[in-house]
């Protein structure tokens, strides 16, 4: 460790001091473990049963999902956002990120053209599906505890993330989101904020937005040379732009473990007078660090 992350009495917060988030994530005492974590067998009921819960939920829920698919391209563009395919994630098998690509193809081709019309809901699961080898997904990488091994579907998380950073960037509501619970890598080349990604895991944990204007949305997605490319497109403009931001992050050990912890906040802005309309706080991420962090500033936690 750098000696600018050495903890000093200078940098120390007490328990008092911490987010309501940041004591359920780091203090012992709060942080009790499910059931599930504790015994390793009871993992794959517990799968079974929150798969069987949102089954049971398609089947006798009134929400309207999207689901109507046109290659015609609506006239205007509300966000546009691509992310690179291949990074050096500490020592991640490249492997993994090359059979990512090709799940992310599989994945986008369900994606593509989507139109989201008033009132719709897009639910991630519903439109790609379960990734499983008969459909020709590979083993990629996936996080598991924040380790990075491989996994069938692996990597489609990505296509999740950079739909939610251009939702971010639009009228849609986010109403399912789920981010993972370790921060696994450092920020290599990192472009967007820590904490605006998503968590997916087939079918129980999902990303969903809501179209709640008179507008119809589209959603364009599709794999380029280097990058995970993508666009919403709408009916009609819209009448505000987003600009969407990372505050008030910080870095804390609690014993032998270190926590990671920012807000994410979103500007309105009036497309027509370029004025801000008013902030909003989308959500406080608090993660188990998995990595070393070094030339940042970390906080002692008092217990």
């Amino acid at each position: 460790m750098s000696e600018s992350t050495t903890a000093t009495s200078a940098w120390q917060v007490g328990v008092r001091e911490l987010s309501a988030a940041e004591q359920a994530r780091i203090l012992p005492a709060v942080r009790r473990r499910r059931w599930s974590e504790r015994v390793r067998l009871l993992y794959p009921l517990a799968v079974r049963y929150h798969r069987a819960v949102k089954r049971l939920d398609w089947m006798t829920s009134s929400t309207p999902y999207a689901a109507t698919h046109d290659v015609e391209d609506l006239q205007v563009r509300i966000k546009r956002h691509k992310s690179l395919l291949l990074r050096q994630l500490g020592e991640t098998e490249m492997w993994m990120q090359h059979n990512k690509v090709a799940n992310l193809k599989l994945a986008c081709a369900q994606v593509d053209g989507l139109l989201i019309r008033p009132g719709e809901t897009f639910s991630f699961n519903k439109v790609v599906g379960n990734a499983t080898r008969r459909k020709g997904y590979l083993k990629g990488m996936r996080l598991s505890n924040g380790q990075a091994k491989p996994g069938i579907g692996g990597g489609i998380c990505q296509l999740a993330n950079l739909l939610h950073w251009m939702v971010l960037h639009s009228p849609l509501t986010v109403t399912q989101r789920s981010t993972h619970s370790f921060d696994p890598f450092p920020d290599n080349g990192r472009v967007l904020p820590w904490g605006v990604g998503c968590s997916i895991v087939y079918n129980y944990v999902d990303l969903q937005f809501r179209n709640d204007t008179d507008q119809t949305f589209q959603l364009r997605v599709g794999v380029g040379d280097r990058y995970l490319e993508g666009e919403i497109l709408a009916d009609v403009p819209a009448p505000s732009s987003y600009r969407v931001f990372a505050k008030d992050e910080r870095f804390l050990r609690a014993g032998a473990e270190y926590f990671r912890r920012n807000e994410i906040w979103r500007t309105v802005i009036d497309r027509r007078t370029g004025t801000p309309v008013r902030d909003e706080l989308i959500r406080e991420n608090v993660a188990v660090v998995k990595y070393l962090p070094v030339d940042v500033p970390v906080l002692d936690v008092l217990v």
